[in-house]
Formats: C-alpha cells, structure tokens, sequence
C-alpha cells in the first residue's frame, strides 16, 4: 500500500508536469507559428528583390518620390549598369562631356546642352548633376574643377575605373 504522503507528492507533482507540459506545448505552437511567418517573409522578401531586379534591368534607374514628385535616381556606375540607367538628363551630360576634346567646365557642357551660360543660377544645377554623376562613378571631377569620362578599366574587378 501506498503512504498517503508520497501519493500526495507523486499527485502534484504529475499537476506541475501536466501545467509545464501545457506551457510547452502552448510555446512551441507559438514558435512553429512564427517559423512559419517567417518563411512568408523570407519568400515574400525573394519575390520582391526579384522584381525590384527585374524592374531595374527594364526600365532603368528606380524612381522615387520626393515632395510628391517623381524623381529618377541616379544609379552608381557598376558592371552591368548600362548608360541607359541613367535619367535622359544624365545621358544627355554624359554625351556632352564624352563629346567634349578633354576635360570640360561646366560652362562648357552647359553650352553644349544650350542652356543661358551667361546667368550663373542656370550653371549651379547643372554643376550637382555633373558632380552627381561623378560621385555615382560616371564622371571623373579633376582637382581644377573639369570633368571627364572615367575610362572602362579592363584591369578593374568590376570592369569600371
């Protein structure tokens, strides 16, 4: 027969192991739950970096919205980012400049691309585009202040100088 006191503790102790048992299972549903919302994301995040590649391999640089506005960004010049990437405004800069004979000011593009050169408030926008485009790694920005194309380097990892 068995003493009433160790029936008592074999009883709470199989009430402790029945409410952790409870605790456990209630825990690893909650945990397969969140395993299973997390390969949602995982899918969901796969789908849309391959849109996202998809869609700037067909239509270019991303567009954004600043101040309400649809904004082109300029993409860093890298292997296999084509000219094309680039905002019609940009390609039409980087013409001028490959255009040029050597190293060319900003007047001189501005020239090329017939904007009023005499008024230096139409230079200065087109003096951050140049300057853009040369910390994108399109242009190279001299230490005189001109600009010239950066030279495909074949040496380079990225095929870009």
């Amino acid at each position: 027969m068995v003493d009433p006191e160790v029936h008592e503790r074999i009883t709470a102790r199989r009430a402790e192991l029945d409410e952790l048992q409870e605790q456990l299972v209630k825990q690893l549903s909650e945990v397969r739950a969140e395993r299973d919302e997390l390969a949602v994301a995982v899918r969901v995040r796969q789908r849309m970096c391959e849109q996202l590649a998809d869609e700037r391999a067909t239509a270019g640089s991303p567009v954004v919205q600043v101040a309400g506005r649809e904004v082109r960004l300029v993409p860093d010049r890298a292997s296999g980012v084509a000219e094309s990437a680039l905002p019609a405004e940009y390609q039409r800069i980087l013409a001028a400049v490959r255009q040029a004979s050597g190293p060319v000011a900003t007047r001189a593009v501005g020239e090329a691309l017939g904007l009023d050169t005499g008024v230096r408030g139409k230079l200065e926008p087109l003096r951050g585009k140049l300057t853009k485009l040369a910390d994108r790694g399109w242009l190279h920005k001299r230490g005189d202040g001109k600009f010239t194309v950066r030279p495909v380097s074949p040496d380079s990892k990225s095929g870009w100088a």
